[in-house]
């Protein structure tokens, strides 16, 4: 017969999970590490531009233009902090499923607030807004229609993203060429060139998520079709 395991023999014996350790590679409970996380540097800036929204318009909608100044100061800051966010989610490993979504959902938030606000108060021509709120309005049904579909999440290309700074760069600058400061007609001007460049780029966008919608669409239904053979 075996001896009996007693002393420090026993304890040796015994697993260290089973002394009430955690296992070697298991998360804490409640603890959501990785991509999984939600509280990062990037998502509290994405944050932030979201929060600031409203004082955008409390700005655009004062009586006088001298405040239109300062709402395109803040509306130029808000639209290049979506460049930092995306930096520092890379720079610093911190890209998460929640910034994935909450990224672009600011930037549509903002660049819709924009295009709305700014042309209620007259600041900026009227086929601009139109063409800018209809690749906007067409890229939101479809996100729709592909997550109805069960497709699986399409990230933001790089192309987009160009398309959505442009824009976010020509709504400024329309909005101080309307308004009292001195160089005013210079940015005017500028206003059309990021507006003719960053709808250019919007729309190009739109043409390069066909394919990925459809391949997307295809995935979803395979991890459909796989998990019903599975189970």
């Amino acid at each position: 017969m075996g001896t009996p395991v007693t002393g420090s023999r026993a304890g040796a014996a015994v697993p260290s999970e089973g002394r009430g350790a955690p296992a070697q590679g298991d998360r804490p409970r409640g603890r959501r590490t990785g991509e999984d996380r939600i509280l990062s540097l990037p998502n509290v800036v994405t944050t932030l531009r979201l929060v600031l929204i409203p004082v955008f318009v409390w700005l655009l909608v004062q009586p006088h233009h001298r405040d239109w100044w300062p709402a395109s100061v803040l509306l130029a800051v808000l639209g290049s902090t979506d460049w930092v966010d995306g930096q520092l989610a890379r720079r610093l490993d911190q890209v998460t499923n929640l910034g994935k979504v909450l990224d672009p959902t600011a930037d549509r938030a903002l660049l819709a607030t924009a295009v709305i606000g700014i042309l209620a108060v007259g600041a900026v021509p009227l086929p601009v807004a139109v063409v800018a709120m209809s690749r906007e309005g067409l890229v939101a049904v479809a996100a729709v229609v592909l997550a109805l579909a069960g497709a699986r999440r399409i990230d933001v290309t790089l192309v987009g993203k160009a398309g959505t700074f442009g824009m976010m760069c020509a709504f400024p600058l329309f909005l101080a060429g309307h308004s009292t400061v001195g160089w005013h007609h210079v940015a005017l001007v500028l206003a059309w060139v990021a507006a003719i460049g960053g709808l250019t780029f919007a729309w190009i966008s739109v043409a390069m998520y066909v394919p990925i919608a459809r391949a997307a669409l295809a995935s979803g239904r395979a991890r459909r079709a796989g998990s019903r053979s599975a189970g």
